[in-house]
């Protein structure tokens, strides 16, 4: 899953992809590098963002939104607004990635209506009340791993309800949302404690800060931390990993099953 922000304050790439030219260029250079979905989103979720209207996140996001829509790209529209996802369902995206842990359950009525797949990934709030990157009370989770699984099937249910089929929701642990490094280092670790409960297991660790707390680092630093985590979450179980560094994280994949699968030579003995 490549990520795509038409946002002007995102953590990494903020900025970078508003201008319609940019966006384009994005979608191109994802789906050059083989990427399965495009996430695309108009809003910030780092600690401190703002909101943005559902009106303004349409309008950042429309001209990337059409694009990978002609290409026939498959398409995820990263938002917690129904409205905004119904405009890009609407157009042509499938699948909605809702970083709120289903904070307003009608996203998973209008997902359910489009016949979409919803991404339900874990967090207690908005971002905007992180205090900041991985900054989050130690003891806020008796058992992280059980605890952000019992939360999540709390959402799965409401989602469920709302009419969507359990096999239409797909889960993110939310590494860094809700929680500090600690937090995401010990979920990464027990990830596949969490292999099976889901259709789909969506990991994002791309150019997170808890790489930071292993190796002090920027955002635009941490490449080689991303790809290690993504591996390390491919052998736990995960089956989506959301980055933006898709050509890299791509390849370490290719290699890793290269050997794996490699067939082992037999020693003659004399």
């Amino acid at each position: 899953m490549g990520v795509v922000n038409t946002t002007p304050d995102s953590f990494f790439d903020g900025g970078r992809y508003m201008v319609e030219e940019a966006a384009r260029a994005r979608v191109d250079e994802l789906m050059l590098a083989n990427t399965t979905i495009l996430d695309i989103g108009a809003e910030s979720s780092r600690p401190g963002s703002a909101p943005v209207s559902a009106a303004e996140q349409i309008a950042r996001m429309e001209a990337a939104l059409e694009y990978a829509v002609s290409r026939g790209a498959v398409v995820s529209v990263d938002t917690t607004d129904p409205d905004v996802a119904d405009h890009a369902l609407g157009k042509g995206a499938h699948i909605v990635n809702d970083v709120s842990c289903l904070a307003n359950d009608e996203l998973a009525r209008v997902a359910a209506r489009h016949g979409a797949a919803l991404i339900l990934m874990h967090s207690r709030g908005p971002m905007q009340k992180m205090p900041g990157f991985s900054q989050w009370p130690d003891d806020a989770y008796g058992d992280v791993v059980r605890d952000v699984f019992a939360e999540w099937t709390q959402a799965r249910d409401r989602a469920v309800q709302k009419g969507l089929a359990r096999e239409a929701v797909w889960m993110d642990p939310g590494l860094g949302f809700s929680k500090n490094a600690r937090h995401s280092l010990e979920l990464l670790s027990r990830l596949s404690e969490l292999r099976g409960r889901a259709p789909f297991l969506v990991v994002g660790p791309g150019r997170k800060s808890f790489i930071a707390s292993v190796d002090p680092s920027a955002p635009t630093e941490r490449l080689g931390g991303t790809v290690a985590a993504c591996l390390a979450a491919v052998e736990r179980g995960a089956e989506v990993l959301r980055v933006h560094d898709v050509r890299e994280v791509a390849e370490a994949l290719l290699i890793r099953r290269a050997v794996t699968e490699a067939p082992k030579a037999e020693v003659s003995r004399v």
